[in-house]
């Protein structure tokens, strides 16, 4: 996403501007580049959607958005609900994450970082390409190689993350006195056969360079993460065999964050992290960690 004011021609409805800005925004288009037709929003929405199809893309109308879930962007209007609703009691918000929060609001910046349960969704769109085929990278993976600078664990789902000098691994499960391991963390799975949820890692890279409201800072424990690295991308480690010591590992996803890691932290957090918020993994072998461990590629 790229952050985008809210257009000042007072000529098209207010609503209709700011649900411009948010496909601006998540759709990493300058502004002026994005029609902002003279017209109520579903009459703009209807402009949209043309205008997306040209691009592959398409928008797609949520059935129940007060009770959508999903790890990535999404538009929503917030307001009362009703035959009596007008655009003038309404909202146009970027929403993110599982659960979502609000990560752009060009009418109300005052919402930045609401959780979407808090709020009232009155409708709900998912911005889509037109064709999900995935195309497979063609260019051979790079070796990579970082270390470990910390390990933190929590024994409690909203519990304080302490830090420690080293952890043992198991597989298939985790860190050793660690929610996850215990089947007992926030987002465990009902399922078995979830995979990812094992352990976290984040880069110490992208905590040191958040760029908080007035200046605040989490620590690296704060982030919630297992495991904090430096020198190693791990974006790049999704789908690859890697080690972290002796314990090797599978980079499932993304780690993004969400309105929950916000309201455990601090205000922006959830904005900051889109796409950086680290790597959920499973562990294929058990062993111990401990910090100045190598992390590196073995496929």
């Amino acid at each position: 996403m790229i952050e985008v004011d809210l257009p000042e021609d007072e000529a098209v409805p207010e609503l209709t501007r700011s649900f411009a800005a948010c496909v601006a925004s998540v759709t990493e288009t300058p502004i002026t580049e994005v029609p902002q037709p003279r017209a109520d929003l579903p009459g703009a929405i209807s402009h949209w959607r043309g205008w997306l199809a040209g691009r592959g893309a398409g928008l797609v109308t949520l059935a129940q958005p007060s009770s959508f879930n999903w790890p990535g962007y999404w538009l929503a209007v917030l307001g009362a609900p009703g035959p009596n609703a007008t655009a003038d009691d309404a909202t146009a918000v970027l929403m993110f994450g599982t659960p979502a929060g609000v990560v752009l609001s060009p009418q109300n910046p005052t919402l930045l970082g609401r959780a979407a349960a808090e709020l009232p969704v009155r409708e709900g769109y998912v911005l889509s390409g037109l064709d999900p085929a995935f195309i497979a990278p063609t260019s051979p993976p790079l070796q990579l190689r970082g270390t470990v600078v910390e390990i933190a664990l929590a024994e409690q789902a909203t519990g304080a993350m302490r830090t420690v000098d080293h952890a043992r691994a198991l597989a298939n499960r985790g860190l050793e006195s660690d929610r996850y391991a215990a089947k007992a963390g926030t987002f465990t799975p009902a399922s078995e056969t979830s995979r990812g949820y094992d352990l976290t890692l984040i880069e110490a890279e992208v905590i040191d360079s958040l760029m908080l409201p007035e200046g605040r800072c989490i620590g690296y424990a704060e982030a919630r993460r297992n495991i904090v690295t430096r020198g190693i991308d791990l974006n790049a480690l999704v789908g690859r065999r890697f080690q972290v010591g002796t314990v090797e590992c599978l980079g499932q996803r993304l780690c993004e964050p969400c309105s929950h890691l916000e309201r455990l932290t601090t205000k922006g957090t959830l904005r900051e992290l889109i796409h950086r918020g680290g790597l959920r993994v499973d562990v294929l072998s058990d062993g111990e960690l401990k910090i100045g461990d190598v992390v590196q590629t073995i496929d």
